[in-house]
């Protein structure tokens, strides 16, 4: 099987309702990544400091050294930062939920007591903020699990919701194969909560965000001022906002660093945010767990049989009458590199189409032919596939005068004469009038133009049939 396992369609076209709270349109949650204490740092047993996410341009590590000024700042997000914006969110009576690295949250009591004094979720970001990228999957294991261990002691309660941030390819799964979190946060690619099937666990996924960030006044193209992050962050809401009062409610995340939007001048553009969302109704501001717990309520997972998954012969055995007699096509199109993007009828349908359109000229007229005439000897006999059967009775083929049937078989006759073929037409599009104008005009047409239609429609058909089947 070729399988191609990320995932690019998501909730699709048309997400469903989330269904906020108090019918809200839009959900704007913030996030206060509390790291500080928890960075690369001898004092941690690293071997060099650290260099992300600070006011020092194009800071490098120092292999086997301390970095005085970098402890410093990180050290202003402890001791400075971090209260300025317990002061902002308590006074605004709006919940945050704090993404904790266990060892920065073993040595910040004061902080922490801070935190559960104030309601605020306290999940975990990992036990050191460092690189996860590089890590043999059970070294990530182990650390996981003495994340989880070290945040109940210091806490006094498990972490229920997980983000890295620094992550690798394994960190989602092996998260998630703890059984310990509600949720997990380690992707980027939604504006709405979703289920990840990992092996036996359905996990909730609630994806968060490195662009509505305060880490973008460390990094380039970055903010300047407080301004520039207001209005970005003001811009992403008013959207957010006008979607959900269109029906379309979805969730804004807000990323928040102690030691970076805690400084004066960075923090008045998040005080001018706020002010600007509280001045409208229907807002919800939860914290990210209170989110999951909606989630898992309102949506609960359900599994389904997915075509990506099926075997070939479940696939066949499913597909292969889509094509009119042509199992061959189904059987081919589970050879492509199929993944979730084909777990839906258009998806299903596209990999069935490109088996049929790169076939060859003498493939796609064996398909062509083996329709059936419309209203023709197959149907008076009871000999159609159930699809046709079913397709000719919605359009009140089954049931004609003479002459109406007289008439068709002429058609048919003279159609199949001169092109090849059957005449081949969705009759889901249509009545039997304009089947009936449809017939009378394509006769006209030339062969090759003919063809063109033809096949057309066989995919018209199968994206009718498809469309009983899958989402």
């Amino acid at each position: 099987m070729r399988r191609y396992l990320r995932d690019m369609r998501g909730h699709g076209p048309n997400p469903e309702n989330p269904r906020w709270p108090n019918n809200c349109k839009t959900a704007v949650q913030f996030v206060l990544n509390y790291e500080e204490g928890g960075e690369n740092c001898l004092l941690h047993g690293d071997t060099a400091s650290e260099a992300f996410l600070s006011d020092i341009p194009g800071a490098a590590q120092w292999q086997g050294k301390r970095h005085w000024n970098m402890e410093s700042i990180y050290g202003y997000g402890a001791r400075a930062g971090f209260w300025r914006l317990h002061r902002l969110f308590t006074e605004a009576d709006i919940p945050v939920t704090i993404y904790g690295v266990a060892s920065a949250l073993a040595r910040s009591p004061e902080q922490v007591q801070a935190m559960k004094d104030a309601g605020w979720e306290i999940a975990s970001h990992g036990l050191k903020w460092i690189e996860h990228k590089d890590m043999p999957a059970e070294q990530e294991r182990a650390a996981i699990a003495e994340a989880i261990r070290l945040h109940r002691e210091v806490v006094g309660a498990p972490p229920r919701g997980w983000y890295t941030g620094r992550c690798s390819l394994n960190t989602v799964r092996l998260a998630a194969e703890t059984g310990q979190f509600d949720y997990i946060s380690d992707t980027y690619d939604d504006d709405l909560p979703y289920w990840l099937e990992v092996g036996p666990r359905d996990q909730l996924i609630i994806p968060y965000t490195l662009e509505a960030n305060d880490m973008r006044f460390a990094t380039a193209p970055g903010w300047v001022t407080g301004d520039d992050f207001g209005a970005y962050m003001i811009d992403a809401f008013d959207t957010l906002y006008a979607e959900g009062a269109a029906g379309r409610p979805a969730m804004m995340s807000v990323g928040l660093h102690c030691r970076l939007i805690g400084r004066p001048g960075k923090i008045a553009g998040l005080k001018r945010f706020i002010e600007h969302i509280k001045q409208f109704p229907d807002v919800w501001t939860p914290t990210r767990l209170e989110i999951a717990q909606h989630w898992a309520h309102t949506h609960p997972h359900k599994r389904w049989e997915r075509p990506s998954q099926m075997s070939q012969q479940r696939f066949v055995e499913l597909y292969g009458t889509i094509f009119e007699h042509s199992p061959w096509i189904a059987e081919q199109a589970w050879e492509l590199e199929l993944g979730p993007a084909h777990d839906s009828a258009v998806g299903v349908h596209n990999a069935l189409c490109r088996v049929f359109r790169s076939s060859s000229p003498d493939q796609r007229l064996a398909v062509l032919k083996a329709h059936p005439d419309l209203a023709g000897k197959l149907a008076a006999a009871g000999a159609l596939t159930p699809e046709s059967t079913t397709e000719q009775a919605s359009a009140g083929l089954d049931y004609l005068t003479d002459e109406e049937r007289a008439t068709f078989t002429r058609f048919n006759d003279t159609y199949t004469a001169k092109h090849g073929f059957p005449f081949i037409i969705a009759v889901r599009d249509h009545n039997k009038a304009s089947i009936l104008a449809a017939f009378e005009t394509r006769i006209q047409n030339d062969r090759s133009t003919e063809l063109a239609q033809a096949c057309h429609q066989v995919e018209r058909i199968a994206q009718f049939r498809l469309q009983d089947l899958l989402p």
